[in-house]
């Protein structure tokens, strides 16, 4: 069904007014997935001709594209796509700074704490003790991340645990906003074993004192690279501060396509949205920033590797670790975030006059409004 633009915003209107309760019919479901198709080919159109516009693309086992030096490839993502990792290692329950794309916007201060003395790892709470049980009894991963929330709130707490790590020969990385790092705690954490880090350099808007820390990282720790969602205001603020970035020799930056859910798609309201398989929802600006920044990269030699971590990535990554994790054939993890579908959220690129679908057709019939009454 190749629904018209005109038909899918009389219908996604009346979508929008329908309490969170009532249920759509069967007919109405499948005007909603012909709309999102007709969003989503058009979304891919673009993609598929910036993508023609960049020399030199690889491709990383048909599972993500990036540019550059194959070798400065983050391990952490090769882990994650191609391994058994990536497994989250969760400890600090806290930030110090608030980011709109945060998938905890609004809800900071109530997060949950893991428990005094515990990790969470794949759900289940550890003391320090307990790792050589773990270790002992579990096929160890590929790889490891530290993440939730700001880990530099409390890094001290972490040396132990990478050390431990280390020994038993996991990939390790970790995620910071790079506010609190230090050339103290980024040595002790080098010398402890971490492998890899990455600056979510966007959450401070590309702060001078982050990009310096991200130079110090790199005397002290192997992998040292950039992972941010990839928004106009990075995008921007990246290039003009582009040369001091590049200078601090880092390895990778991972644009991370921008994707939302309840908590943060109300700091985006009014943009143009997609939704990439009926699974994450994005403003369509998000990858097509990625990919002109790659393309950027190419025409300027930059010397590092910018990697597309993508929807498509992300679908990747959920099919691998299915595969990985034993679920039958076609199982992933890869899902929407919203128990109801935000169908206000896509009357924004409905109504953009700019925004046109690649072809049209009239409703069948019983799928006009007025005509669904069973």
């Amino acid at each position: 069904m190749k629904i018209s633009k005109k038909d899918a915003l009389t219908w996604f209107e009346f979508f929008s007014m329908l309490p969170e309760e009532e249920e759509l019919m069967v007919r109405q479901q499948e005007i909603v997935y012909a709309t999102f198709a007709q969003i989503e080919a058009v979304v891919n159109h673009r993609h598929e001709k910036l993508i023609s516009e960049i020399q030199d693309l690889k491709n990383l086992d048909n599972r993500t594209l990036y540019v550059g030096d194959g070798s400065k490839f983050p391990p952490g993502c090769r882990s994650c796509l191609t391994g058994t990792g990536l497994s989250a290692v969760r400890k600090t329950n806290r930030c110090n700074i608030v980011c709109k794309f945060c998938y905890n916007y609004g809800e900071l201060e109530d997060q949950p704490p893991v428990g005094e003395g515990l990790w969470e790892i794949g759900g289940t709470k550890f003391y320090e003790k307990d790792m050589d049980l773990l270790l002992s009894i579990q096929e160890k991963p590929t790889g490891i991340s530290y993440v939730y929330l700001e880990p530099f709130m409390e890094i001290e707490k972490y040396y132990p645990i990478i050390r431990k790590f280390k020994k038993a020969g996991i990939h390790q990385h970790m995620y910071t906003n790079g506010t609190l790092a230090t050339k103290e705690n980024l040595k002790t954490l080098g010398e402890a074993g971490l492998d890899e880090i990455r600056f979510n350099l966007g959450a401070t808007n590309v702060s001078d004192k982050v990009i310096e820390n991200m130079k110090l990282a790199k005397a002290f720790i192997p992998n040292v690279g950039i992972e941010t969602p990839m928004t106009s205001e990075f995008y921007q603020t990246f290039f003009e501060k582009k040369q001091e970035i590049l200078d601090t020799g880092i390895d990778f930056i991972n644009c991370a396509e921008l994707h939302l859910n309840g908590n943060n798609i109300h700091n985006y309201e009014g943009e143009n949205m997609y939704i990439s398989r009926h699974g994450y929802i994005s403003p369509i600006w998000s990858r097509e920033g990625t990919l002109q920044f790659m393309k950027k990269a190419v025409e300027e030699k930059w010397d590092m590797v910018v990697h597309d971590c993508s929807n498509d990535t992300k679908f990747a990554r959920g099919l691998n670790l299915g595969a990985k994790n034993g679920m039958s054939f076609g199982g992933s993890n890869y899902a929407c975030e919203f128990t109801r579908i935000p169908y206000e959220a896509f009357l924004p690129i409905l109504r953009d006059e700019n925004f046109e679908f690649l072809q049209e057709e009239e409703l069948p019939e019983g799928y006009k409004p007025g005509e669904m009454m069973f």
